[in-house]
């Protein structure tokens, strides 16, 4: 018999007991747990479970909802399960750097990231024959200080006719308002390298280099009207040496920035990243 696979997580107040009533009604609703992982914050007294599942035939996303209300409403919890058979859907957003782009491309091509890109996004034209290529629409949308919540609220109109759960912004270099930040939280997820706050404003990696910087990096977290401050989900770092150039870190940069994004991505969709207040839980493999 086939199996269908889905993803629980959830998060409440730390209880006694909260595993074994969960796994009591997966496993009475024939379910076969493939992975778990849990974490308790000591801190906030917040317990976090994620569990991988496979279920057998005839047993769908509302069934498995219903073998888990009353232990939900028990616990007081926050449940979410997803159907790992249903490739997210996501918008891609990008200026004129188009490298952490086409790494998430490749990476939905070859199979890697699970999903589908449902449109990209961009104040400039230079991804256009790229998105052609792709077979994905092209929204080229320029922005100005007198257009910006107009442009703003076709981004989310797309967003709700599209279906899209993630908004990826792969180095697109327009500030969301706040409005727009608050209202996809959680949903949209950004990249930049981790010189800030020291190295501000244009040519970061070269002003890294006249300092003499030892490690470059990339952090991906969570779009909140903080910028660049959102809940962290991936990060890396590379070292450096003085007989680099600026070229050379600028190189080195784009390639780390790519990997963390498509990383944060696919922990994303993978159901791996729980918000915790101003942090994430990660239940990385």
């Amino acid at each position: 018999m086939s199996a269908h696979h889905f993803v629980v997580t959830l998060t409440c107040e730390d209880r006694p007991g909260i595993v074994a009533a969960v796994t009591t009604e997966l496993a009475a609703a024939g379910a076969n747990i493939a992975e778990s992982n849990q974490f308790w914050d000591r801190t906030t007294n917040r317990f976090f479970l994620r569990i991988a599942l496979m279920a057998p035939e005839g047993v769908d996303l509302a069934a498995i909802e219903r073998a888990l209300r009353p232990t939900s409403q028990r616990f007081d919890m926050k449940v979410s399960v997803s159907d790992l058979a249903e490739r997210p859907k996501v918008i891609v957003m990008v200026s004129k750097s188009d490298h952490a782009m086409l790494h998430i491309l490749y990476q939905i091509r070859v199979g890697w990231l699970p999903a589908e890109v449902v449109a990209i996004v961009s104040n400039h034209e230079d991804s256009r024959q790229t998105a052609e290529i792709e077979g994905i629409p092209y929204h080229c949308w320029k922005v100005t200080k007198e257009n910006k919540a107009e442009q703003e609220s076709k981004l989310l109109a797309l967003v709700k006719e599209t279906g899209a759960e993630l908004v990826v912004l792969a180095r697109y270099m327009q500030i969301l308002s706040n409005e727009t930040s608050n209202r996809l939280f959680g949903s949209a997820i950004n990249i930049h390298h981790s010189f800030l706050p020291s190295f501000k404003g244009a040519r970061p990696y070269h002003q890294a280099h006249e300092r003499g910087v030892k490690l470059i990096g990339a952090t991906a977290h969570y779009v909140t009207p903080d910028l660049d401050e959102g809940p962290i989900i991936e990060q890396e770092t590379e070292r450096v040496t003085h007989a680099m150039t600026p070229d050379d870190f600028v190189a080195t940069g784009r390639d780390i920035e790519s990997r963390v994004l498509a990383r944060a991505v696919k922990l994303h969709l993978e159901r791996r990243v729980m918000l915790n207040g101003h942090k994430t839980v990660v239940f990385a493999k």
